[in-house]
């Protein structure tokens, strides 16, 4: 699946460097329209052991399309890893591998393209501060609401917005 992320974030190169900014936008939009969807609609798909083999590949090239068309790692790398029957700590983990690789691909497609100069990492680097602010807050507040609560403010969120982002770059 990783081979496949990396795989498919080059091939998928031209769609953020290109001059399409609002068709990215617009998909990211969908994309994560439909993730929230699925979450929302509790959707769980289960993907048989058997299947990995072929499956895992073909999941992480559409996540590098995705990923090189969008900037959103989530689709579909996050309901495979969750139909495959991870446990919550292996899913973490998994999830936070496929994360890496696909920043890392990403960073070295558009730094390639011309899109992420070299010297604005130390600026980008400094946004992993609030990153890391907002990921302590949000366990600490994971911890004191219902799953189910969170879940659904999470994913509410989410969708309200991909649809923001959708009507900006349509409109």
């Amino acid at each position: 699946m990783m081979l496949g992320i990396v795989a498919g974030t080059a091939a998928g190169a031209n769609f953020l460097t290109g001059g399409n900014a609002d068709a990215a936008v617009a998909a990211l939009g969908a994309a994560l329209m439909i993730y929230a969807g699925l979450g929302l609609g509790s959707v769980r798909f289960k993907a048989p052991p058997h299947a990995e083999t072929w499956l895992a590949p073909l999941v992480g090239i559409a996540t590098g399309l995705i990923t090189a068309g969008t900037g959103v790692f989530a689709l579909p790398a996050v309901p495979y890893l969750q139909a495959i029957g991870l446990s919550r700590d292996q899913l973490v983990q998994a999830l936070g591998l496929s994360f890496t690789v696909s920043t890392l691909a990403l960073a070295a497609i558009l730094t390639r393209g011309g899109a992420f100069p070299l010297a604005t990492a130390g600026v980008s680097a400094l946004q992993i501060v609030p990153a890391l602010v907002g990921m302590v807050a949000g366990q600490w507040l994971r911890g004191r609401v219902q799953p189910a609560v969170f879940q659904f403010c999470f994913f509410l969120g989410l969708f309200i917005l991909g649809g923001h982002l959708a009507l900006r770059a349509l409109y």
